[in-house]
């Protein structure tokens, strides 16, 4: 017995003493393997999944694994309010808004007669701006108006723009109820101080909340449970610029468009700023713990979609990349990655103002293009190399990877082989 314990001692100072020297290079080959780099996405090949649309905005993958995409609309010959862009020109309202499912190379219109208002040859539509799912499956959409809602409630007297909807079918009719007003919100509280201006853009639901980016308030508001009034999470932050016109300081407004949630469960929004419509004066920005935006990314130009990939790159997608003023309609889908010290330009000219973005669970990228002009509007299927990419391995098949690398042809690979519970091959971590 006590040679046993003997041999036992003899064996574990073996033993550890070979371990102190190799853990060294064990560490150094784990963290190398750590930080094994996100290569920059390639696209392979665009391909145009739908076209005809009338003004595509954001887009979403459904639990039935199609792909829906909201149409804002091409306005109609109704009642008009003042155009936001056009001074002396007017929108005028038509039932012309849609929500168009895309399923197997089919693309249908399955909800329809959603308000919309549009120039009279139905371009700068204000309508349906995007489509979200719960975890139950359920469908919800938002609805812009890009104006102060009294002039929805006054002079349109169609209750339905500025509204969180819960859509009721997709059996191709007009089937919906009104959740929320937000556009009564911005018209009793403002929490921006700036004009009273409503433009429901982007939706988000995350854990039975939906979050609303109001483009015309400047805010991020949510709702819980989709019951009850809005809430305000935060106002995002105007800055003093120079009007290259006169020369003089103007208040150039944030106009928020995005919001995604990160890796790190926080909400980041991006801003299409508003005049002077300077090039590279966008931001991404993070929400904080105590609910205020702080800047995560700068450099931007009018900021139209954001999204994450599963290695933590952020897309960021332009809706001019020379800015609005400039003359050029060209977009770009911007990667920036996970360390972000990298930033690479994707897509640029086959991009005009594109509108919605969304990663497919193939990791293919989806566009809505054209996003504001009626009858010509896209949405594009932007494919990716494939084997591009080398992920993070989780850290304990990393620390198992190193010993059996480093070990593979001696008895330590064969001391630890138990204490793995299965063998690991030496391989690359391909990360997928």
């Amino acid at each position: 017995m006590d040679a046993c314990c003997d041999l036992k001692k003899v064996l574990d100072r073996f033993w550890k003493e070979k371990l102190d020297k190799l853990l060294p290079e064990i560490l150094i080959t784990s963290l190398r393997i750590m930080s094994a780099i996100v290569k920059t996405p390639q696209i392979s090949r665009i391909e145009v999944l739908a076209s005809g649309l009338d003004s595509p905005r954001k887009l979403n993958f459904g639990p039935d694994g199609a792909l829906y995409v909201a149409e804002a609309g091409r306005g109609g010959t109704g009642a008009s309010i003042p155009s936001p862009t056009q001074p002396g020109a007017s929108l005028f309202y038509g039932a012309t808004g849609a929500i168009t499912r895309i399923q197997n190379g089919v693309v249908k219109r399955v909800v329809t007669g959603l308000p919309s208002l549009a120039l009279p040859d139905g371009s700068d539509a204000a309508g349906v701006n995007d489509i979200e799912f719960d975890a139950y499956g359920n469908a919800y959409a938002i609805v812009g108006l890009a104006s102060n809602p009294a002039n929805r409630d006054n002079l349109l007297q169609v209750p339905d723009f500025s509204q969180l909807l819960a859509i009721d079918n997709f059996d191709g009719g007009a089937s919906w109820t009104r959740l929320s007003d937000f556009g009564a919100y911005e018209q009793n509280n403002n929490p921006d101080g700036q004009n009273v201006d409503t433009n429901l853009y982007d939706l988000l639901i995350a854990d039975n909340i939906a979050y609303v980016v109001d483009a015309g308030a400047n805010a991020l508001l949510f709702q819980r449970a989709f019951g009850g009034e809005p809430t305000l999470e935060t106002v995002f932050p105007t800055r003093t610029t120079t009007d290259p016109l006169t020369g003089e300081a103007v208040v150039r407004q944030p106009v928020p468009t995005s919001v995604t949630v990160g890796p790190d469960n926080a909400l980041y929004v991006g801003e299409l700023t508003g005049f002077p419509f300077q090039a590279e004066t966008a931001q991404v920005y993070r929400i904080n713990a105590e609910g205020q935006p702080e800047v995560y990314a700068g450099g931007f130009t009018h900021i139209a979609d954001l999204a994450f990939d599963k290695f933590g790159g952020l897309y960021v997608l332009e809706y001019d990349a020379d800015g609005i003023l400039n003359g050029s309609d060209a977009g770009a889908l911007i990667y920036v990655s996970p360390d972000g010290k990298t930033r690479t330009t994707i897509a640029d000219d086959e991009l005009i103002n594109p509108t919605g973005l969304e990663i497919g669970s193939d990791g293919d990228i989806y566009i809505s293009n054209k996003g504001f002009i009626a009858g010509q509007g896209e949405v594009l299927r932007l494919s990716l190399e494939k084997d591009i990419t080398f992920g993070c391995a989780p850290p304990y098949d990393l620390v198992k990877y190193c010993i059996m690398a480093i070990s593979a042809d001696s008895d330590l690979a064969n001391v630890y082989h138990p204490l793995l519970s299965h063998s690991f091959p030496i391989q690359s971590y391909s990360g997928a």
